[in-house]
């Protein structure tokens, strides 16, 4: 199964509101939420992906011949590459009724790890949602990285609690769903949170905490302070707050502010192991991808995302190849041109 045929696919069950395009850039599908649009003008998910086209590769194949090897270690464990698939949430109002939340969790879960890579799951407004996907991980010996919105501090912890039973290889909070204002309208409202209950949330748990939705060097230097093992530099797909900057345009910056004190992942418009790259070449850790590992569900199951996360593979260890890469410490700022 080759991804063309998996879009194909796809295109016959995903749903009304995503049409599959060919270039999954945020244009056709602005503001349409339920769906998975950019909300507003669809701004924030468009220069994701359009600012992440201004950075370029610099080919250098003059070097001797090397075999790539795009593995890296998190939680401590080892990856077969740095590219992990995003948490996605109630599937069935912004796609189809071919999974629901707690389906659509387990074919990517399993994907991901038959392709050595690993998931982050959702939550939901209903309690079974956050329940299915923690029992689908614990199926796979804690091969998962459950996702909490940012609830009351006595919920949180208490997920936290479950993601501990179920064995999870860290648990993250993606304190940026605050701006989803679809979770209130449903009868279960989110909110920002201090630096200090998070470091009560953070300091409830032995594992690995995870912070995703950071846009600013300040808010990177928080969430160090909170004590978190990760952040991930997002703007939520663009789906909180329109006219927001690009994930990518900002990651410089935040490098620059926390390198070494936390681990810096980076979601919103990556679609190809070239984009790993760049993110690579600008101090990012791994990257989060969402949306064409929905379609890679919806068009192939759990064959589906493994040859989706194969793909990014191939295409990773490519680009390394023709920049004279050995290993993904060998990607560094001197490899791309950027015209951010």
């Amino acid at each position: 199964m080759n991804y063309r045929e998996i879009e194909l696919k796809a295109k016959e069950t995903i749903g009304p509101h995503c049409k599959v395009c060919p270039e999954c850039n945020g244009i056709a599908c602005k503001g349409k939420i339920p769906g998975p649009g950019g909300k507003g003008t669809g701004i924030g998910f468009i220069r994701n992906y359009a600012d992440l086209k201004k950075i370029m590769l610099k080919m250098d194949t003059i070097h001797g011949e090397l075999e790539t090897d795009t593995s890296r270690e998190l939680f401590g464990m080892t990856f077969d590459l740095p590219v992990f698939a995003g948490p996605v949430g109630a599937v069935q109002l912004h796609y189809s009724s071919l999974y629901d939340d707690t389906t659509y969790s387990e074919v990517v879960l399993k994907g991901c790890k038959a392709a050595g890579s690993i998931a982050f799951t959702g939550d939901g407004v209903k309690d079974e949602v956050f329940i299915g996907t923690m029992d689908a991980t614990m199926k796979l010996e804690g091969h998962g990285i459950p996702t909490i919105k940012p609830w009351s501090k006595d919920e949180v912890i208490a997920k936290v609690r479950m993601a501990e039973k179920a064995m999870a290889v860290a648990v993250a909070m993606d304190i940026d769903a605050a701006g989803l204002s679809i979770l209130a309208a449903q009868g279960k409202p989110v909110s920002p949170m201090t630096v200090e209950t998070l470091k009560e949330i953070i300091g409830s748990t032995r594992l690995p905490f995870i912070l995703k939705g950071i846009m600013t060097a300040e808010g990177a230097r928080k969430a160090a302070d909170a004590g978190a093992y990760a952040i991930i530099v997002s703007n939520h797909g663009g789906r909180v707050l329109d006219e927001t900057p690009s994930s990518i345009s900002v990651l410089k910056d935040i490098v620059e502010a926390v390198k070494g004190q936390v681990k810096i992942f980076i979601d919103g418009g990556f679609r190809s192991g070239l984009d790993v790259f760049k993110a690579m070449a600008l101090g990012a850790d791994a990257v989060i991808i969402a949306r064409p590992y929905v379609t890679a569900a919806y068009g192939g199951g759990e064959e589906g995302v493994a040859a989706y996360t194969d793909k990014i593979r191939e295409e990773l260890a490519n680009a390394m190849l023709m920049t004279g890469c050995k290993t993904l410490k060998d990607i560094t700022n001197d490899k791309i041109q950027c015209c951010l």
